[in-house]
């Protein structure tokens, strides 16, 4: 199925959509858990536009910039609220240790990427991925994607140079093209748009799947004999034996396979055009309280994290859970600033924080701000994203990550918490369902040599197929052991 496919069947859901708005407003009974019609009116949900912002496109001055927010402001929410409630439900209890959250995509996904087949392995991956860790951490697993609205990306320039020529620098396909063209590179808001459709579609896809009978359980833990057929992970066979063993075990004693074909799964990205997530707020039909409906969680970036600016500002408004990334610099006087910003209820799941430190600092940085956050009583959940701290540049020239050194922060991360009696709360990943030659390393090891075929990110490095399942394997016998303690 192409992209067209996929963007004609979620035309046909944004149509059922509508109708169901329209007799919704007709009848003056809105349907429970769903959003009254066109963008939030709330004020203050404007009031970031007086305040200092990172990291946005310049197109207000653009001819078709008024026309594409106000197509925007009219689109059905691409989540609803009854849903976003039962996500931060569930991160409650990962925040409490009684679930754990995976949380895995692409870097930043692209337009063309969005076809049936790259859809459903990643889908599929973090399917397979949570099995794993389900078995390990003996609870559930929150599945979330970094998906149906990842398009957008920080940049530490505005401009990139190339040959003695500067054009802007690629922001993510909702902002402009990557070729390297004036034309690619120009800032287009009709892409705003292009960006809405391409999420419809692929969430109406993951529903499909995740509620068709695609995830069923035996299906999912079957899919991982093939990971297991290579000798190089021969060192994760003990587990996958003992997960077959209790899978045949359920079936055996005649457990209800039937409600094993569907699962949850939540849509997040960074929030980081404010002009998209502003005109996709809405108004809860059951509370009139404004919900962020481009996806179910979502999160703030480490370069745009201030206080006092907009993207703090506006995600404290809208009743979403919230992730913030924490890198090393991150005092705890900050995160704490930020919880009482964020979340002055201290309500619980409405804040995680994401942890980004590198290998090299977990173990020194993050006791300190956990301690601190514990004993200001706050109830947030710690995820650790070991991606983005260790990024390094091959002798060839790409942009990768050492597969060693992301399972070292891992394991920092969880022995940081083993040692303060807290709770490892999640994984935080890039990640793809291909087999892609983007980081180094593994069982099965990536080598430099093939980067030249098999990189095909267009912005940072990511775990393929194998690599994430062995992180899986890696993680799920980590929460065995704590879990037998």
């Amino acid at each position: 199925m192409c992209y067209v496919q996929l963007l004609h069947s979620s035309r046909c859901f944004d149509a059922l959509t509508r109708r169901i708005f329209r007799v919704s407003e007709e009848n003056r009974t809105p349907l429970p858990g769903s959003s009254v019609a066109g963008p939030a009116t709330d004020p203050q949900l404007d009031a970031w536009r007086d305040l200092p912002i990172a990291q946005q496109p310049t197109w207000r001055e653009h001819p078709d910039y008024s026309a594409s927010i106000s197509e925007l402001g009219s689109r059905p929410p691409l989540v609803f609220a009854g849903e976003v409630d039962i996500l931060r439900e569930r991160l409650a209890a990962a925040a409490q240790g009684k679930a754990f959250l995976l949380q895995g995509g692409d870097c930043a996904e692209t337009f063309d990427g969005a076809t049936a087949d790259k859809i459903s392995s990643r889908v599929k991956t973090i399917l397979q991925m949570a099995v794993v860790l389900t078995y390990g951490a003996s609870m559930p697993v929150i599945k979330m994607g970094r998906m149906a609205g990842q398009f957008a990306k920080p940049r530490s320039s505005n401009d990139e140079t190339r040959d003695g020529v500067t054009l802007p620098a690629f922001r993510g396909d909702i902002v402009n093209g990557y070729d390297f063209t004036p034309e690619s590179r120009a800032h287009d808001p009709k892409r705003l748009v292009q960006a809405y459709n391409t999420s419809s579609a692929t969430l109406n896809l993951i529903r499909a799947f995740t509620q068709g009978g695609f995830a069923d359980l035996r299906s999912v833990h079957s899919w991982n004999a093939g990971f297991m057929a290579n000798p190089a992970h021969s060192a994760y066979e003990q587990l996958a034996g003992e997960i077959d063993s209790a899978i045949r075990f359920m079936d055996a004693c005649g457990a209800d396979f039937e409600a094993l074909k569907r699962t949850e799964f939540f849509a997040s990205h960074e929030a980081l055009l404010l002009d998209y997530e502003r005109a996709l707020t809405r108004t809860d039909s059951r509370t009139g309280q404004p919900y962020d409906t481009s996806g179910h969680f979502l999160w703030i970036g480490e370069r745009t994290r201030q206080l006092d600016h907009a993207h703090v500002d506006f995600l404290s408004r809208v009743r979403n859970p919230i992730g913030v990334k924490l890198g090393p610099n991150t005092k705890p006087e900050d995160a704490l600033e930020l919880i009482e910003k964020l979340d002055p209820n201290r309500e619980p799941g409405r804040l995680t924080f994401i942890t980004r430190m590198g290998a090299q600092n977990i173990r020194e940085k993050l006791p300190n701000l956990v301690e601190k956050v514990t004993a200001s009583g706050a109830q947030v959940l710690w995820v650790t994203d070991p991606m983005h701290g260790n990024t390094v540049t091959s002798e060839n020239g790409y942009k990768t990550r050492k597969f060693d050194d992301v399972m070292d922060e891992v394991r920092g991360f969880f022995e940081v918490h083993d040692s303060l009696g807290t709770f490892p709360g999640g994984l935080h990943v890039e990640m793809t369902g291909d087999d892609v030659a983007e980081c180094l390393g593994g069982a099965d090891p990536i080598r430099q040599e093939q980067f030249d075929d098999l990189y095909e990110s267009v912005c940072d490095p990511r775990l393929n197929h194998k690599q994430s399942l062995e992180m899986a394997f890696l993680v799920s016998g980590a929460l065995q052991s704590r879990g037998r303690r």
